[in-house]
């Protein structure tokens, strides 16, 4: 165990290690400045490597197979309604607790309240931030029941993808300015750190588990959904707002 450790750390370092040559070589030689607070940024830079070296071997060692084991046990178990209401949840859970989520759902409501789009309450701001957020952890729940579905049918993944994104334009000819990046970006937030190593698990789990189906083809694009469907409901929640 320590020795796979010590290999994850390493590859934290080698992760890391161009965006720590793009900031010196910028610092050093574009901006000719030192390094404010040295020892603060090395300590800075010490517990970033741990925390993504604890990070990935977390996954790796927990959420990968325990999402994969339930992916194939409820395809054993072949009850299709339970495997949906599962992927809903699981897309649901994932999604509302996403921090980056809620940073982008409480900046959204800050700038709205100060635009006069709502009141300038922290009520106001907080239900408008939590009305996106679940807005976005609903469609995100639907997304990755649409991609089950898809793996369990056999359903070509281009033709859904396409579909989302033609919806995707039709609305944004359409819904308020002021909404339509919020939505693009929460598209975005949706696929990070919680949300994609559990749903990626599932659907490799659920491909892997199902006779006629490859993991490498059926197995993957739950992602791409779960970042498609965001943009299209919080247009249509600005919309309602409006």
């Amino acid at each position: 165990m320590i020795s796979k450790l010590f290999s994850a750390i390493l590859g934290s370092l080698r992760d890391l290690a161009p965006i720590l040559l793009v900031v010196l070589f910028f610092q050093i030689v574009v901006l000719h400045q030192p390094f404010p607070e040295v020892g603060r940024l090395l300590a800075g830079l010490v517990l970033v490597v741990l925390g993504l070296t604890f990070f990935v071997y977390g996954l790796e060692q927990g959420l990968f197979p325990i999402g994969e084991s339930m992916a194939h046990a409820f395809a054993c178990k072949g009850s299709v309604p339970w495997l949906l209401s599962f992927a809903f949840a699981l897309g649901f859970g994932t999604t509302v607790a996403e921090p980056a989520l809620i940073a982008v759902a409480g900046e959204a409501a800050r700038v709205a309240a100060a635009a006069g789009a709502l009141e300038d309450s922290p009520a106001a701001i907080g239900r408008y931030a939590t009305g996106l957020r679940l807005t976005v952890a609903f469609s995100v729940g639907l997304a990755i029941v649409i991609g089950v579905l898809r793996i369990i049918r056999g359903w070509p993944i281009q033709w859904l993808i396409m579909g989302g994104y033609v919806a995707v334009v039709v609305m944004t000819s359409v819904a308020p300015r002021e909404i339509v990046g919020i939505a693009y970006d929460s598209g975005g937030v949706t696929t990070s750190t919680i949300t994609v190593p559990l749903v990626t698990a599932l659907g490799v789990g659920l491909a892997s588990s199902i006779r006629g189906r490859n993991p490498m083809v059926d197995g993957f694009g739950l992602i791409a959904f779960a970042s498609l469907t965001p943009i299209i409901f919080v247009m249509a929640y600005g919309m309602v707002m409006q």
